[in-house]
């Protein structure tokens, strides 16, 4: 990290590493393990950014209440993230509550691909679930669960170790397929699932109409208290980007409560892609994002967590598109910075190969992990020397020098 030029390097804490049995005693191997790294880190002039939640959870609390559908989870997050605060926020001054739990809702309760796995027929086959009601109030309870964290992060703790705390989200920039009334009205509905979902709470106290409208009863409600809480929780925004969807209108005839949170939308939506990898490279999506978070929701602090390229993993040195995606896309950042986004931070999706939790073959590493080695050896990929030198400023690398046009 010190030789890539890095100044920040987010990780996430592991709640089931951490506290084994979801709540009460702490593990101290774990305890230990989390204050070494930070410890290294800032020894090397390395901020560490953590996120509290990352997808996995304490089984046995999947076990107790079944996890995020249960109201039991505010308290024993808060409780946890207790601890996380009590013992590293002496260091850590830039928490994350939740990564992506938009994606949470979708994969892990819709689609039934994502942990826990649950859903129901037709929208996935999985042993447990009901895709038509538990992401609502899965994605309540994240949203509560936050907003209780950073409640007693700001009364108890932010005073004395004067850190920020915020919520991280996975953004597209969605466009309408056609200029048609029916696609431009799609891509509303879209925004409003995908993303107004979390941010409409967080920034002004309640669900978006579109999704009032188009949900039913289904959408649980906010309290006037809880209401005043979330608009109050949130120090930055963080958000993972790396793509641009095409939504078209898809009207649906069944009823309401037969119908899952895709079907709710009205919409279909179209990933722009290449033919090998599954993704758009043009970086303008970026500047089109941003721009819309800093129209729609006041300009907030911003961090950009993850943004990055998939390629197999077999490719060991020469991932020149990875360079391209990652050269357009900070070129449509400074952009952004330019025309007054306050986007304070940006992390490449990811430092080196890991386990990909959707994907067995691609990944996004800055760095080729050799996993047949049993010391997991390390090599830079072009993209990692790129990288490197465009932190520092040096001007020997193709792409860099096309910075100079902005």
């Amino acid at each position: 990290m010190k030789e890539t030029g890095l100044d920040a390097y987010r990780f996430s804490i592991s709640w089931s590493r951490l506290i084994p049995n979801g709540r009460g005693e702490v593990n101290p191997k774990g305890l230990a393990y989390y204050n070494n790294l930070i410890n290294e880190l800032l020894d090397h002039g390395i901020q560490p950014h953590v996120t509290m939640f990352h997808y996995d959870l304490p089984q046995i609390l999947e076990d107790e209440y079944d996890g995020w559908l249960s109201p039991q989870i505010i308290g024993d997050f808060t409780a946890y993230a207790d601890v996380c605060f009590r013992e590293f926020g002496d260091r850590v001054t830039n928490w994350t509550t939740l990564n992506e739990p938009n994606a949470l809702v979708a994969l892990g309760y819709d689609s039934g691909i994502g942990p826990p796995g649950r859903c129901s027929k037709p929208f996935g086959d999985c042993s447990r679930g009901n895709s038509v009601d538990e992401p609502y109030i899965v994605a309540h309870n994240c949203l509560l669960a936050h907003s209780s964290a950073v409640s007693l992060y700001k009364r108890k703790y932010q005073a004395k170790q004067k850190g920020l705390i915020g919520i991280n989200l996975y953004i597209y920039n969605i466009l309408p397929f056609t200029n048609s009334t029916e696609d431009i009205a799609a891509t509303k509905r879209a925004r409003a699932f995908y993303t107004g979902w979390f941010l409409d709470p967080l920034y002004h106290g309640d669900y978006p109409l579109l999704m009032k409208e188009n949900t039913g009863s289904k959408l649980p409600i906010f309290s006037q208290n809880q209401s005043e809480q979330l608009i109050n929780s949130v120090d930055f925004l963080g958000i993972n980007y790396y793509k641009i969807i095409y939504v078209k209108d898809d009207p649906q005839n069944g009823p309401i409560n037969k119908s899952d949170y895709v079907a709710d939308m009205s919409a279909k939506a179209i990933l722009a892609s290449d033919s090998t990898t599954g993704f758009h490279v043009l970086g303008f999506g970026l500047q089109e994002e941003l721009e819309y978070l800093k129209q729609s929701y006041g300009n907030p602090p911003i961090c950009i967590h993850e943004n990055g390229y998939p390629m197999h993993q077999h490719v060991v040195f020469d991932d020149g598109p990875r360079v391209e995606f990652l050269s357009t896309h900070l070129r449509s950042l400074v952009i952004s910075l330019r025309n007054g986004s306050n986007t304070r931070g940006y992390f490449v999706w990811s430092l080196m190969d890991m386990y990909e939790l959707l994907s067995l073959r691609n990944t996004y590493g800055l760095y080729y992990v050799d996993f047949a080695d049993k010391d997991l050896k390390r090599y830079p990929r072009s993209s990692a020397i790129w990288y490197a030198n465009f932190l520092k400023g040096r001007r020997d690398s193709g792409c860099t020098e096309r910075f100079s046009d902005h």
